[in-house]
């Protein structure tokens, strides 16, 4: 749609949106006042239309008629939010550059926005000072210090296992009891959980404080131990992201025990993968999980996976749907066991090295097997670290997500609260309806994560509107690929705080780039390179371009970043990350597999996977894993490819399946019936969430000289079909 530059809007453009003759004229007033003391196009004049003119009550038409038409000549990222700088100097990283800033960076250091370039570099640069900072800022206890922030590795062997450097060697710790540590971050009566249940959304909020969260943490862990296993064992949890699950997993953490993370989203036979890799010995699942009217089962499906030992938590009351294994236990009953131990109410957290693992998660590669990736306690570290960073987490704060566990967005949001004596809100059930609006509203959170797909049916229901998002500090959004109207809708929701956007990956714990509050921040645009990550993007010879320097390619990372994985479980972890990759500084760098731009404003982009990985609604997963299902649910198919193709205008990705028939005669009529057979088949054999948008014959598929799919060649086909049906 073609949009009038500022100056040329009048009074009757405005009514045409429905709005009325006298709300016209005076909106209409004050956007002349702007445009004379500002100009017409200016980035200041957004930034006093964002915040004096528009609000979530006037149609999203005006709020589209003013960004457009204010940045209509402006050229690439026009920046959709502006820090002042009162709001840069309160925040975390404002406070430590006004109180050590010329200790940092010398004559370099002018004030926290001019600054936070220099200041990144610098986190880089010198990773000891940086790190002890963030450390001490957070209050992270050892139960034995490090020998050192950052140990460098010279021998080769040194370089294969810590391509980064080792991390805080030498140190014991315990992530989840620095969550539950009461010191300055976080007292006893602070509010460490608040949380509704889908339903019961005109009832009062539930607050559990962080004294109470010890007790149910140490209840459970005594539980825990009456299991009789060995420290280090493997526990699954397979629930919704509810108070209990958070509970549970802070106590097998507490207890040295490893949480295998699985999506409650999953099938019997994705979750039985899980569970062999990882060696589960046991497994907390709920009874069936209530989404509206559905009643979604949990247990038969664990069951269905020949799960270990299952602990079976009651949904409602104290029954249940279905008669549990003889071997398996209750929640009730399992908590009644300590009774009869002879432990106290308190637990001694199990101090471990910094290596041990805390959580096995699982992020799909492109052999057909999910990678299982470990974390250790210097995961958390990162996550927590990238929250007070770039998200301005702080004591008193609000943080909500909607997520889930078996995602790494699921421990991050416990991190990433916790460690920072910030209240975690958690609404337990759909985050898509008006019940979650609400909730926001009422807890006051004042950040809010998630992924674009909620912002669109948010956006397409919407069903934000009436609820007051004021307290709202800033958004996060991660998982795909964005959208800028609808994120500039989403801004406008809450009085256009900005949108943090945040990508990373589970085997990172965290994010390389991001957004920040002491920066412009543009739309489904990352600003900067996570604090202590350098970014490198790839030319056409598979080497870095030049750093600064606008570009498309491959992205890679320095390795040189705290809690990033050093292993798998079930693949070679150098061979993952770092065969064949090009050599920086001394340093082979990291493979990712994104393919990023950056632009010539300094932002960047991403354009989804360079390799056969795919994102489909915020998860990650391999094409292989997707054409095993697809190749036997016609016996007309000779083979298919699954490729994930980006929407135009920005967004999530597209699944496309593009068919090869053995009899292509027989093939045209059955496009529609063959779509929802696929859409049936993998919802019900691999995630119910995945959704084909449609299905593409081809006689063949392109090939290389080794006989591997080119399905990158066929990306690129179908989105120049995309952009020409558009012309």
């Amino acid at each position: 749609m073609a949009y009038k530059s500022l100056d040329h809007i009048t009074v009757s453009d405005i009514t045409e949106l429905g709005i009325s003759t006298d709300e016209a004229q005076r909106l209409h007033r004050v956007l002349s006042e702007i445009i004379l003391k500002h100009g017409n196009n200016t980035p200041q004049t957004w930034n006093n239309i964002s915040k004096n003119l528009l609000n979530p009550n006037l149609p999203f038409s005006l709020h589209q008629m003013m960004y457009y038409g204010c940045y209509k000549n402006f050229g690439s990222d026009p920046p959709a939010w502006i820090p002042d700088s009162a709001s840069a100097i309160s925040t975390n990283i404002g406070q430590i550059l006004e109180r050590n800033g010329r200790e940092f960076l010398g004559s370099r250091y002018k004030d926290p926005i001019s600054s936070f370039s220099d200041f990144q570099e610098f986190s880089v640069s010198k990773p000891e000072v940086y790190w002890k900072m963030v450390l001490d800022e957070m209050k992270i206890s050892f139960l034995v210090p490090p020998s050192c922030i950052l140990r460098e590795h010279s021998s080769e062997e040194g370089r294969v296992s810590y391509p980064g450097g080792q991390w805080l060697p030498g140190a014991f710790l315990n992530s989840a009891e620095n969550c539950l540590t009461l010191n300055g971050k976080r007292c006893a009566n602070d509010i460490a959980i608040i949380w509704r249940d889908e339903g019961d959304d005109d009832l009062p909020l539930h607050r559990m404080t962080f004294k109470e969260l010890q007790e149910e943490v140490c209840l459970v862990a005594n539980a825990l131990e009456t299991l009789g296993l060995a420290k280090g064992s493997a526990i699954a949890i397979d629930m919704p992201m509810n108070v209990t699950a958070v509970v549970i997993y802070l106590a097998i953490v507490l207890a040295g025990y490893v949480v295998v993370s699985i999506a409650d989203s999953f099938a019997p036979l994705e979750i039985s993968t899980r569970l062999k890799i990882s060696n589960a010995k046991a497994i907390f699942t709920q009874d069936f999980i209530i989404r509206g009217e559905k009643r979604l089962p949990l247990y038969s499906r664990v069951v269905d996976a020949e799960s270990p030992l299952a602990i079976v938590l009651p949904t409602r009351g104290s029954s249940f749907s279905m008669k549990l294994r003889d071997f398996d236990i209750s929640w009730h009953t399992f908590l009644e066991r300590v009774k009869h131990s002879n432990r106290n109410v308190g637990f001694t957290a199990v101090g471990q090295p910094i290596e041990a693992f805390t959580n096995i998660l699982f992020s799909s590669g492109t052999t057909g097997e999910p990678k299982a990736i470990p974390w250790t306690h210097a995961t958390p570290l990162k996550a927590a670290a990238d929250a007070w960073c770039h998200m301005d987490v702080r004591k008193g704060d609000v943080v909500a997500w909607p997520t889930n566990l078996g995602w790494m967005m699921g421990p991050w949001l416990v991190y990433a609260s916790l460690l920072n004596g910030a209240s975690m809100a958690l609404y337990n059930g759909s985050p898509l309806g008006s019940g979650f609006a609400k909730f926001v509203q009422d807890a006051k959170v004042t950040m809010l994560g998630l992924v674009p797909s909620i912002v669109r049916a948010w956006k397409n229901m919407d069903c934000t509107a009436g609820y007051d998002w004021s307290a709202i500090r800033c958004f996060s959004s991660t998982g795909e690929a964005s959208n800028v109207d609808e994120y500039l809708w989403l801004m406008g929701r809450a009085y256009y705080k900005p949108v943090i956007e945040y990508c990373g990956g589970t085997e990172i714990g965290g994010g390389f780039v991001c957004g920040s509050l002491l920066q412009a921040q543009s739309l489904s645009a990352f600003s900067t390179p996570a604090m202590g990550c350098t970014l490198f993007i790839l030319g056409g010879d598979g080497n870095p371009i030049p750093q600064n320097a606008p570009g498309i390619g491959e992205l890679a990372l320095d390795p040189t970043m705290l809690g990033a994985s050093n292993t798998l479980l079930n693949a070679q972890h150098y061979n993952v990350y770092f065969k064949g990759m090009p050599v920086w500084n001394g340093k082979v760098l990291r493979r990712h597999g994104d393919e990023f731009e950056r632009t010539s404003g300094g932002y960047y982009r991403a354009h989804g996977r360079a390799d056969d990985t795919m994102n489909l609604g915020g998860i990650k997963v391999s094409s292989i894993e997707i054409e095993r299902i697809c190749n036997g649910v016609d016996d007309n198919i000779l083979e298919t490819a699954a490729v994930g193709v980006p929407t135009l205008g920005g967004g999530p990705e597209q699944l496309v399946i593009v068919v090869v028939f053995k009899d292509a005669r027989n093939a045209a009529p059955k496009l529609d019936q063959l779509k929802m057979s696929f859409n049936s088949s993998l919802q019900k054999k691999l995630n119910p969430l995945f959704r084909v948008s449609y299905v593409m014959p081809m006689s063949s598929l392109p090939r290389t000289a080794s006989n591997k799919v080119m399905r990158r060649v066929l990306r690129q086909q179908l989105v120049r079909l995309n952009r020409d049906a558009k012309l």
